[in-house]
């Protein structure tokens, strides 16, 4: 009886945390649409529902009545497994996510690995449906994916390491605490600008959205997928958005602390902070892809390796060196 208890409990949060956020894909969506329409003087999503909120809604409708085709040259078990290895990754990533001090389904002491190793991991559904559709340019466009998340999570990894060197720990609640008298965007804050562009790169956003570029791959990857299958893509890319942002307000943001210890604003509940920053970056994200032309692939891979890459290895000199001569290294142990 008493493990019967603890799996539901454990289900109960783990519905508590997933729900909302497939929820909250649906309205990122929207609010993605209307800030390209507010950039471009359009009006964005309108008809659908009051204020366009329905849109969604009813693509999701679309795409569940679509018929799925599956090539008859494709790998019909791995053009299957593709789409659900992207959205499945994309949604155990969140189990280590703190909104809060007590609310978070997995508070593990590595954390920030874990969030690490299932980011990575993220690239497999990629290939495997890029590979399996046996067509050229869904194989042209999963090998341009596969260098590019590669190449921008080196950078991921070593900007992480600064804000590790600041905090001692790996523990994700451990880091937003340790800045509860100053967020690290402020001494951090060119590691912060290469944080947003490398998580654009790793999401596939714009500029960077090389693997699925319409103009030359007609949709990369995703070119032979349709109705439910493609939905599935379309989800896990979006979860994969809102977990580079929720790591980015972590880092760097305060997680779920407030900005002034003040009334109002410390009567806010700490979830509701966690969100708002949230929001925040993806306005960022929505922004970028209205206003910035697509990269060349050579821009994207010379940014990245000859750019970020030395830029976020001298910062972590920088900062050790700062943290070692003013005798403020942590002293937990990593």
């Amino acid at each position: 009886m008493q493990y019967l208890n603890i799996l539901l409990s454990e289900i109960y949060k783990i519905g508590f945390i997933l729900i909302p956020i497939l929820v909250s894909v649906a309205l990122i969506v929207w609010l993605d649409r209307r800030v390209w329409g507010a950039v471009q003087k359009r009006r964005g999503p309108n008809v659908v529902g009051p204020f366009g909120l329905l849109q969604t809604a009813a693509d999701a409708l679309k795409y569940i009545l679509k018929e799925i085709i599956i090539p008859a040259s494709s790998n019909k078990i791995i053009f299957i497994l593709a789409p659900v290895v992207t959205m499945t990754l994309a949604l155990v990533a969140w189990a280590v996510i703190p909104f809060s001090d007590n609310f978070v389904i997995a508070d593990i002491n590595v954390g920030i690995l874990y969030l690490f190793a299932v980011s990575s991991l993220g690239v497999y559904g990629i290939i495997m449906g890029g590979w399996a559709s046996n067509s050229k340019y869904p194989f042209l466009g999963a090998i341009r994916s596969a260098a590019q998340m590669v190449s921008y999570e080196v950078s991921i990894g070593i900007i992480i390491i600064n804000v590790l060197l600041c905090v001692g720990s790996l523990n994700l609640s451990d880091i937003v605490n340790a800045q509860k008298d100053l967020w690290f965007v402020v001494p951090l804050f060119p590691m912060f600008v290469i944080f947003f562009i490398s998580a654009l790169a790793e999401t596939n956003r714009p500029p960077f959205d090389l693997p699925e570029a319409e103009a030359e791959l007609v949709a990369g990857y995703q070119t032979e997928y349709s109705g439910m299958m493609y939905a599935m893509f379309w989800l896990g890319e979006y979860a994969n958005i809102l977990l580079m942002c929720s790591m980015g307000a972590i880092l760097f943001l305060g997680g779920w602390l407030s900005p002034i210890d003040l009334f109002p604003f410390n009567i806010i509940p700490a979830p509701i902070w966690m969100i708002l920053k949230i929001l925040f970056l993806f306005f960022l994200f929505a922004l970028v892809k209205a206003i910035v032309p697509r990269y060349r692939y050579d821009q994207l891979m010379r940014l990245g390796w000859k750019i970020f890459l030395p830029l976020s290895l001298a910062y972590v000199v920088l900062t050790a060196s700062f943290l070692f001569y003013f005798d403020k290294l942590p002293v937990r142990g990593m």
